[in-house]
């Protein structure tokens, strides 16, 4: 089936990562979105649903946070009836189980999910599919001889998907982070491989009619976001300061910030309020410690550091991956953790995007809630979406 505009379906669509970027790639259309965290689907519904109207939404669908059990059983018949007429289905079901940086157990849940995708993926039939996950995916849990991934890939199969993957680094696409994630596509018609060919061949271009580096640095990123250029200090009884905008000083920078008005502070620059003897410690850090590399085991020690993993930035260089803890990166050049905004040019989110919800969590509540550094550390890099959702709209119409 080949349209004017194809149809996908986003499936665990987090905060809206992978949507805006085949947003920005205009060539497609939500027909839905189904993400189970209230928090991000806060985030999601403001931007790509309430303020861009990319999503068609049908009647039969509520428009609110969702899990994709409930919507396999309550929805049945109407997924059934979408057989045939979605080009596309889209997703990365929570990474936490298969991730080597979490405790990887195979009887997390959270791994069942993807059995929900492979279902919902068997019942709507979409000509084409989009998958991914962490590097970890790829590896046997200990007590089972096959991996996460070719379990997939075998089931997909089995459904009449010609399937291939590869490990990317999101940092080769122009993303000033090294991020590295499992990429699956599939296709009822044609090869898979030709979109991984395609994404190579076209990446220099893509980024180059924007007029961006395909080596964006960590500065390149969030240099005009530094506390030095000025806050806004808060209100009481408001505890928190809020980062201005200071000169630009890349074109990236430029690009993620041309649509909105910088004599206004950022969408979601709120500094941390560190106390002052951990304030004390990162000035240390920072006059001794390298830069991009974790701070050693002996410096720990010396310093009384619970902190089991921390980076300080390298300015020059890109960043490593973004986690959910927004405490795992101390930025290169101020005694802090970076800021939500900061977190989301890292990840190539646009400054007129916005997060919606509390930023952080901790405790118990980490595996319920889903706050602003949650969602941005759990994304899909906009950036690299669009250039996929160019390519995938291309092979919808073969």
């Amino acid at each position: 089936m080949s349209k004017a505009t194809p149809l996908y379906i986003d499936l665990f669509a987090g905060c809206g990562g992978l949507s805006l970027g085949f947003y920005n790639s205009n060539k497609w259309r939500g027909l839905l979105a189904i993400e189970k965290s209230p928090l991000a689907f806060e985030t999601f519904q403001f931007n790509l649903l309430d303020r861009k109207r990319h999503f068609a939404w049908p009647a039969w669908f509520p428009k609110q946070a969702s899990d994709i059990r409930t919507v396999l059983r309550d929805h049945k018949n109407e997924l059934a009836e979408l057989r045939g007429k979605i080009d596309l289905v889209t997703g990365g079901p929570p990474c936490q189980g298969f991730s080597m940086a979490g405790k990887r157990l195979m009887t997390d849940k959270r791994n069942n999910l993807v059995r929900d995708y492979l279902r919902f993926v068997e019942i709507v039939k979409p000509r084409l599919i989009f998958f991914e996950n962490v590097k970890g995916f790829t590896i046997p849990f200990e007590s089972d001889k096959k991996s996460p991934s070719n379990s997939v890939i075998s089931r997909l199969r089995v459904l009449g998907y010609n399937v291939d993957w590869r490990l990317i680094d999101f940092s080769e696409f122009g993303i000033p982070q090294r991020r590295h994630r499992f990429i699956l596509v599939g296709t009822l018609n044609g090869n898979a491989s030709s979109f991984f060919e395609q994404i190579e061949k076209r990446k220099k271009r893509f980024l180059g009619a924007k007029r961006l580096p395909t080596n964006a640095s960590t500065i390149d990123g969030i240099g005009d976001l530094a506390r030095q250029h000025g806050v806004v200090e808060p209100e009481k009884p408001a505890k928190f300061a809020y980062g201005n905008y200071g000169a630009i000083t890349s074109r990236y920078q430029k690009y993620l910030s041309e649509k909105v008005d910088r004599s206004i502070r950022p969408d979601s620059h709120r500094f941390a309020n560190h106390t002052a003897e951990k304030e004390a410690v990162m000035k240390l850090l920072l006059a001794t410690s390298r830069r991009g590399k974790k701070v050693t085991e002996e410096i720990r020690e010396k310093f009384k550091m619970k902190k089991h993993s921390v980076t300080i930035l390298d300015p020059h260089d890109k960043a490593p991956t973004l986690t959910t803890l927004p405490d795992d990166c101390l930025h290169y050049s101020e005694p802090r953790i970076l800021t939500v905004r900061e977190y989301a040019r890292l990840q190539s989110f646009p400054d007129w995007f916005e997060f919606k919800g509390k930023y952080t969590t901790g405790g118990i509540l980490r595996k319920k809630e889903t706050p602003r550094y949650t969602q941005v550390g759990n994304a899909i890099p906009p950036l690299f979406a669009e250039l996929a959702g160019r390519v995938l709209f291309e092979m919808s119409n073969e």
